[in-house]
């Protein structure tokens, strides 16, 4: 982009002053050109003209946000990062390339979203338009962009099947805008956002809304008794028959009918030293 402003003066310098101020520049900031030399008055009366100056300067946003990205990079000791500026339709992306500048991406491309985001502020204060601004690293934004896509069909087919929504993790409107296009690939499902600010996420469900969970037996096992007008089942209780009564043969009388004698019950068994609390029946 290039502003210039036109003035005249007295001399070719009067003229290039007048138009700086009018840009707000200062004269070694910008570059002129002369489009009328000045010329004097005919006995001092008659005719004579000023100096005309056009003086401009080219402000490209990219260029400055590459610059100003240049002078974090540096601040962070990263001062040999090159830094590539490829330009695309209103805007432009900035493809940095070192050694070990992993760390730059940050925990899921956090910290490259702040610098983007920074840089972007500055080319769109160039000329207060938008001008978008991509910060890449190994071409990070890019399988970035393969992941998720490949998330956002997965869940929603997820949600298709169960007829449950899920929710993912917040995440920045670029790749917010990323699951919304893969959801739409899927025949049933859709997405929406909610939450505020940071919390800001995608939500994917399907297509009709929930459906209601399924009903659960609510007498199964440690739910407590079977309905009263619920069939026995086959061999249960009531199923059961009466058991014969079993042959004893006589019943002797009264008088032969032997004492019976005391039971001598065995004392416990402390094998060892511990005391004895209540008894143990071993299991056989």
């Amino acid at each position: 982009m290039i502003k210039e402003a036109i003035a005249t003066g007295e001399t070719v310098e009067l003229a290039k002053e007048a138009a700086c101020r009018e840009l707000g520049v200062e004269s070694y900031e910008a570059e002129f050109e002369i489009l009328e030399m000045p010329t004097k008055k005919t006995f001092g009366l008659f005719g004579g003209n000023p100096a005309k100056v056009r003086v401009f300067i080219k402000n490209d946003p990219a260029e400055a946000a590459a610059k100003y990205l240049k002078g974090i990079l540096d601040k962070m000791g990263l001062s040999a990062v090159d830094i590539q500026i490829k330009e695309e339709e209103n805007g432009a992306q900035l493809s940095l390339s070192g050694d070990d500048i992993g760390f730059i991406i940050g925990h899921r491309g956090e910290t490259l979203d702040a610098l983007q985001y920074l840089t972007g502020l500055v080319a769109n204060h160039i000329d207060n338009s938008y001008y978008r601004i991509t910060i890449d690293i190994g071409n990070y934004r890019e399988k970035r962009k393969e992941t998720l896509e490949i998330l956002g069909k997965k869940i929603a087919a997820k949600a298709i099947k169960t007829g449950r929504n899920s929710s993912l993790e917040p995440m920045n409107p670029y790749e917010r805008r990323i699951i919304h296009t893969a959801v739409q690939t899927v025949e049933g499902a859709k997405s929406w956002s909610e939450g505020e600010d940071l919390s800001r996420h995608v939500v994917i469900g399907p297509e009709a809304g929930e459906r209601p969970a399924p009903r659960r037996n609510n007498y199964g096992k440690g739910q407590g008794r079977r309905p009263y007008n619920d069939k026995p089942r086959s061999g249960g209780y009531n199923n059961r028959q009466p058991r014969s009564a079993p042959n004893v043969g006589p019943v002797p009388s009264a008088g032969s009918v032997p004492a019976r004698q005391p039971v001598q019950k065995a004392a416990p068994k402390n094998e060892g030293k511990a005391p004895l609390y209540g008894r143990v029946d071993v299991k056989k």
